[in-house]
């Protein structure tokens, strides 16, 4: 999805919206609700989610090992975005990894994808535990891509909850695993996993980035109340992904860690969602007729927002109590100015800087493994590349 609107814009069209509800909340719905499925039905049916149970064991074993790995190293960073024209670090910390060469511009700064391993690219890692991370998180994208591709193909949700005794979790049947040995093994993925479909086309869910997201809530002075519906605390506004190929899905991996769940509150007591758990919420963009929906996220659960879900709606992330990472999978725009291997050099040459790293994938990516090795290297690059042409 292409950005649709400046920051004028939507701050814009936020004020009106507050305007119009004044000092009330509007409605939301949580699994609780007896009217939650349908709601989600007749108004969300472009949203999927599978619960942890249905994805392979091994899968999140590795994926969940990949996470602690990155972090232990200290690849996830606070960027440096402009919101509303002033410079801000996010509450989230971040790691863009995906195919080499890849970029991804959010918030007005752009990232560097750290690679995952690719046939035919010869990446050097300096570390045999952040090679082994990347190699989990190939498989993981293989593995959502499969379900992507089987979740287009298929009828969605509406067949299985004409019957209510079903759960909407349900709605798709699970992906087979592939089976893997070793710490690099299984990167080909599922098979036909990265063939194109007739019926879905091969950018809907040929994704080739994931950006990474941790955050602890205790470790936070502030986070932001949401603003429409009170479902307490967000780590994340309400927003579109953007620039993604249009019509592109995009698919979260959620693991929230250290110690079981535990509800903060009652059955009795609680009203709304509940707020010891993580939600994603989503809302019809702008409108105020329609309620919002909050759908608990626990350790190791995926969602998929396909086809046009998310231009037409927004979607935010409401904070637990526990520590949380995230893998955000998406289909990014790939052009001359988003390609690292193109544009990049030239701009770094401009600023007198080697860019030999890039041009040739068989010596070790200096900007990227700096991320692993030399994380003050790294901020240097990043702000380089946060100038005219990062932006």
């Amino acid at each position: 999805m292409k950005r649709s609107a400046g920051a004028g814009e939507r701050e814009a069209k936020k004020q009106k919206l507050l305007q119009e509800i004044g000092d009330r909340w509007l409605p939301y719905l949580t699994p609780r609700d007896a009217e939650f499925h349908q709601l989600w039905r007749s108004h969300y049916s472009n949203l999927v989610l599978r619960e942890a149970a249905s994805i392979p064991e091994d899968l999140h074993r590795r994926v969940q090992r990949a996470f602690l790995a990155l972090r232990e190293r200290g690849c996830f960073f606070q960027d440096l975005v402009r919101i509303k024209g002033k410079d801000r670090l996010t509450p989230v910390s971040r790691l863009l990894v995906g195919q080499p060469g890849h970029t991804y511009r959010y918030l007005e700064t752009r990232l560097f994808a750290v690679p995952w391993p690719e046939g035919g690219k010869d990446v050097k890692y300096r570390d045999t535990e952040i090679a082994t991370a990347c190699a989990a998180l190939a498989r993981l994208n293989d593995h959502l891509r499969a379900e992507t591709i089987q979740a287009l193909r298929g009828p969605r949700m509406t067949a299985v909850l004409d019957d209510p005794s079903v759960p909407v979790f349900s709605a798709l049947p699970p992906v087979p695993e592939t089976p893997a040995e070793g710490p690099g093994a299984g990167d080909e993925g599922p098979p036909d996993a990265g063939r194109a479909d007739p019926g879905v086309g091969p950018s809907r869910a040929a994704y080739n980035v994931t950006l990474l997201n941790f955050m602890d809530p205790q470790q936070m002075d502030y986070l932001k109340e949401e603003p429409y519906f009170g479902m307490g605390k967000m780590a994340v506004s309400w927003h579109h992904d953007e620039n993604l190929v249009e019509g592109s899905t995009v698919a979260v991996y959620s693991y929230s860690c250290e110690g079981p769940e535990e509800d903060g509150e009652t059955e009795q007591e609680m009203e709304g969602r509940d707020h010891a758990t993580w939600h994603v919420g989503l809302k019809i963009a702008w409108d105020i007729d329609t309620p919002g929906l909050a759908l608990p996220l626990h350790q190791g659960d995926c969602y998929f927002m396909l086809d046009d879900l998310n231009m037409t709606h927004q979607h935010c992330v409401l904070a637990g109590f526990q520590p949380r990472f995230s893998s955000t999978h998406r289909v990014a725009e790939v052009s001359r100015k988003g390609n690292l291997t193109r544009t990049c050099p030239k701009y770094l040459k401009s600023q007198m800087i080697d860019v030999t790293f890039l041009t040739n994938w068989k010596v070790d990516i200096a900007l990227l493994v700096a991320l692993i090795t030399v994380p003050d290297k790294c901020l240097l690059h990043s702000k380089h590349c946060a100038l005219p042409w990062g932006r």
